[in-house]
């Protein structure tokens, strides 16, 4: 079984080998340097590994994970934009919109958008790209509820974050081609994935769940999600070492 660094190293080399559509011509400078601003490529590797501990190499839900980046990318590039978050600033560099302008950086979303389902279109089954158009449409209605104000933050985040990582787990299981009768413990192991990142993101910046629940309440809250994944995680018949680690390592992250 490969480490997370391992898998993240594959993703990363998958990231700088992408080849874009070429009729996108100069736009593709924005969207290369949209992925290149990095992150810790966490759903990806949560794809790759899911595919491994199910029985495939990592390497037959590349393209999945990858796609799956790219659509996590398009959704910063646009949360970053004046009209949503108005932020300058993305991991320490310009936010794409504020390096190229407004215009260039909703095309870059939108490009990425469709670079993504160009990639999982190269599957046989077409059970890939509709579960990240699913989750992709989720996420948007995630977005939709928190721009417009709810008091519903289990559907807010199970959607803005959850509907993410709910995909890394299901288009690798798509890929490594796991009947749908044996799904299901991977797939709530997924949805618990979501709910624990959000939280402990919230612990780091201090809002959102630390704001309704107090610190002590937040973490109590994350300790539940990550034990409630690794019970998940014991319900599959699988070598799922990888992915415990990947639980336990998210749980106590400190940035």
């Amino acid at each position: 079984m490969r480490s997370p660094d391992e898998l993240r190293a594959l993703a990363e080399e998958g990231l700088e080998r992408l080849e874009l559509w070429p009729q996108l011509e100069g736009q593709a400078e924005s969207v290369r340097y949209s992925l290149e601003v990095g992150g810790k490529r966490v759903r990806p590797v949560i794809c790759l590994a899911t595919a491994e501990a199910a029985g495939a190499e990592p390497e037959a839900a590349l393209p999945a994970a990858l796609a799956l980046e790219l659509i996590h990318t398009f959704s910063l590039v646009h949360d970053d934009l004046p009209a949503l978050d108005d932020d300058e600033e993305r991991r320490g560099h310009p936010s794409t919109w504020k390096q190229y302008g407004e215009a260039v950086g909703i095309l870059a979303g939108d490009a990425l958008h469709a670079e993504a389902f160009r990639l999982v279109t190269g599957y046989e089954t077409t059970h890939v790209a509709r579960e990240l158009s699913e989750a992709t449409l989720g996420m948007i209605g995630g977005q939709w509820l928190d721009i417009t104000g709810t008091d519903d933050e289990v559907s807010l985040h199970k959607l803005k974050t959850g509907c993410l990582f709910a995909a890394a787990v299901g288009l690798a299981l798509w890929a490594a081609e796991v009947p749908v009768a044996e799904q299901g413990p991977w797939r709530a192991f997924g949805d618990e994935l979501g709910l624990l990142f959000q939280i402990v993101d919230d612990i780091l910046d201090g809002d959102g769940y630390v704001e309704r629940h107090g610190i002590d309440g937040a973490r109590r809250l994350a300790d539940e999600a990550a034990d409630r994944a690794r019970a998940r995680l014991a319900e599959v018949d699988a070598d799922t070492s990888v992915l415990r680690s990947i639980v336990d390592d998210l749980a106590v992250r400190t940035a």
